[in-house]
């Protein structure tokens, strides 16, 4: 069950490099074009050297769990059908500062419930996939 899932602005100017990256099997993270630090999630000011300025890294998609959840009914209809399932913190390996929020799957294409999440644990080492809903390619982890 996707219809009605929450999904993003694909026209937002903030983001749509993100997703672009995304929809090509790339996992962006903006950084400052003046000072270069890196920030999740997008904005449009650095909060370091306050340069509008933007450039887009690509990451090598490799992390860690740093948290994690379980959600559980009662929830947004789109997502109760398939409650309980998972919502994970991945730090990134390159740059743990920067922290991505997804579900821990077995495969791309797997339901976010698939995943016993009595098996998670922090600091297991993980790997982005992307998974297409609507005309969104979504960002998911599996174990590395």
């Amino acid at each position: 069950m996707e219809t009605g899932w929450l999904l993003p602005d694909l026209a937002d100017p903030t983001s749509n490099e993100f997703w672009l990256g995304c929809a090509r099997g790339e996992l962006l993270v903006q950084a400052c074009g003046a000072c270069g630090a890196r920030r999740m999630p997008p904005r449009p000011m650095c909060p370091q050297c306050r340069s509008t300025a933007v450039s887009w890294e690509p990451t090598s998609g490799r992390g860690r769990v740093w948290s994690f959840i379980v959600a559980h009914p009662p929830l947004l209809p789109a997502f109760a059908a398939v409650a309980p399932y998972n919502a994970i913190v991945v730090e990134l390996d390159e740059d743990p500062g920067i922290r991505f929020v997804g579900n821990l799957v077995a495969s791309a294409d797997g339901e976010i419930n698939e995943i016993d999440p009595s098996t998670i644990t922090i600091a297991e080492p993980v790997r982005v996939v992307f998974h297409r809903i609507e005309d969104v390619t979504l960002p998911r982890w599996v174990r590395a």
